[in-house]
């Protein structure tokens, strides 16, 4: 039976890309049907996504991607989120409120070096191929859509008060108008000709050479603590997985320290629950979830970056049932989401609205006829990341450190130089070792919720890839708060507020849930298909 209304089911046998605006999807699609592979596509897309998406995403900010390399016939992980500035003040710094804009929370650029890699090592492109619709578009411009609006209009009062921000960020994404309009046709000549340098160049004119000097004086001069010794430092790592069982299939996610290890538990927990038996969308099903993504995100916070012995330990059968035993029990379950809170702590210890202010990410997922297949998430984190815009570059540099746990009783306190923790699982699901689903979303510490709630929406009650991720979602935030999107029944709502959960109410469809991307892959036929969040300007180009 057609539904009328619904997104037409896009499939292709020769390549697949799923990104977050059409611009970018048609630009890694080019590249595929150019005969370049699904890392190539996603070098494209992910340049052209920092023209379109500029606050989102961008080469001045990091990610990570996890990989099926068909002439490995495995997966692997990558990992381009670089190291904490050596000489970051964290003796100095009590809360994260303290780096959410400005040069101070400005984290060494990942994502260049990241896309680099990519191409390098599973790539047939060069960079001026792969770069050449990000140029084209930023030197030409594009006419904005309803989100690029409602983002940058939103960011402008945001900025505004930085008076060592705002004049740059506004001249270059308002024409210095501190506002925009939809079909306004956003130039942006300095990206283009920054992008078209990296690409003759290479990556060394960020890491070591003259752009890399540019931006590190221009933080020092805004009071930062980013150095070239910083820059140097940033090397993608290619890693193994951490993957969990779930419903016959196997779900692979970056290692710690990306967190990423919270929606693998939470999907062990859940399988010890039969939800494909429970209506799907009524309070049975949503309350298991909920309560399962509470417990998981607790263990997160209280275990920090886990050894892989330790993750072990968690993932283990005994550890498991004793969580699936809270799941059952029925009691309410009370205890952050985001990051670690003094114990005794009943109230929520940021305000809820802040949380999902954060949810400044973009992911990606792209297929190829050869059969590899990238799941990738990048951020600047915050909406315009640190808000400093590099005069005469075009580059929006992220706010990453405000992701840093800096709270001086915390056992997750960050060490200058160390790791840096970060809220992404981009996911790749295998069945019988053939990939069959990448998906991946944006969402702070949603992202970690959004994940097993999709999943559970395409493996346990069956929907297409493009219904999973349209079905209604909830974000939980620090001690009993929960934002459920109002397309679920209202008695639905109600039941669960009786239940335990402090439930808003929210729109029928909000970015706060997160902005999924995915392909699917029927391993009979060997087609893809594409499925995108409506939640944003999300799009699927066949190739």
């Amino acid at each position: 039976m057609h539904q009328h209304g619904k997104r037409p089911t896009i499939a292709s046998r020769h390549g697949m890309v799923a990104a977050a605006h059409p611009l970018a999807a048609a630009a890694g699609a080019r590249i595929l049907g150019n005969g370049g592979t699904a890392f190539d596509a996603a070098v494209a897309t992910a340049a052209t996504l920092n023209v379109v998406e500029p606050y989102m995403s961008g080469l001045a900010g990091r990610g990570v991607a996890t990989c099926y390399i068909a002439k490995e016939r495995r997966i692997r992980c990558l990992d381009f989120v670089a190291p904490i500035p050596f000489g970051f003040p964290v003796d100095k710094l009590s809360r994260r409120e303290q780096l959410l804009r400005g040069a101070l929370p400005v984290g060494a650029p990942g994502n260049l070096a990241g896309w680099c890699e990519l191409a390098q090592s599973h790539g047939r492109k060069k960079l001026p191929e792969l770069f050449a619709p990000a140029i084209a578009v930023a030197r030409d411009g594009f006419q904005l859509i309803e989100f690029n609006v409602e983002e940058i209009c939103g960011a402008a009062p945001l900025l505004a008060p930085h008076k060592a921000l705002y004049p740059e960020w506004s001249r270059v994404y308002t024409a210095g108008q501190g506002t925009v309009s939809p079909g306004l046709v956003l130039k942006q000549p300095d990206l283009a000709r920054t992008l078209e340098a990296l690409a003759q160049e290479g990556p060394g004119l960020l890491y070591g050479g003259a752009l890399g000097r540019k931006i590190v004086d221009w933080l020092t001069e805004l009071g930062g603590c980013l150095t070239m010794e910083d820059l140097a430092a940033v090397k993608p790592a290619w890693v193994d997985p951490a993957t969990t069982r779930y419903r016959g299939h196997t779900v692979h996610v970056p290692p710690p320290p990306c967190e990423g290890f919270q929606y693998l538990l939470t999907l062990r927990i859940l399988e010890g629950f039969d939800l494909a038996g429970m209506k799907r969308n009524a309070t049975e099903h949503l309350d298991t979830v909920l309560r399962a993504i509470r417990l998981a995100a607790g263990v997160r916070i209280a275990t920090g970056v886990p050894s892989a012995q330790k993750l072990a330990e968690i993932l283990s059968d005994g550890a498991v049932e004793a969580l699936r035993a809270r799941v059952r029990d029925g009691r309410p379950i009370e205890g952050p989401t985001e990051q670690w809170t003094p114990p005794g702590t009943t109230v929520a210890a940021a305000d809820p609205a802040e949380a999902l202010e954060e949810s400044h990410t973009t992911s990606f997922s792209i297929a190829d006829g050869e059969g590899n297949l990238i799941c990738l998430t990048q951020s600047l984190g915050s909406v315009f990341g640190s808000g400093v815009v590099v005069p005469g570059t075009g580059l929006c540099l992220n706010n990453f450190l405000y992701w840093a746990d800096v709270n001086p009783d915390s056992p997750n306190r960050v060490t200058p130089g160390g790791a840096l923790p970060m809220c992404m699982a981009p996911s790749l699901v295998t069945k019988d070792d053939a990939p069959v689903l990448a998906l991946g979303t944006p969402g702070s510490y949603g992202i970690l919720q959004t994940q097993p709630q999709a999943l559970v929406q395409h493996l346990d009650f069956g929907l297409p890839l493009q219904q999973a991720i349209e079905a209604p979602r909830a974000r939980l935030t620090d001690g009993r708060d929960v934002l459920l999107e109002a397309r679920l029944e209202m008695e639905v709502h109600e039941a669960l507020r009786q239940r335990g959960h402090a439930v808003t109410s929210g729109p029928a469809w909000t970015m706060k849930v997160g902005g999924m991307q995915g392909v699917a892959v029927d391993p009979g036929t060997g087609f893809f298909t594409g499925g995108c969040d409506p939640r944003r300007d999300g799009y699927c180009v066949p190739a």
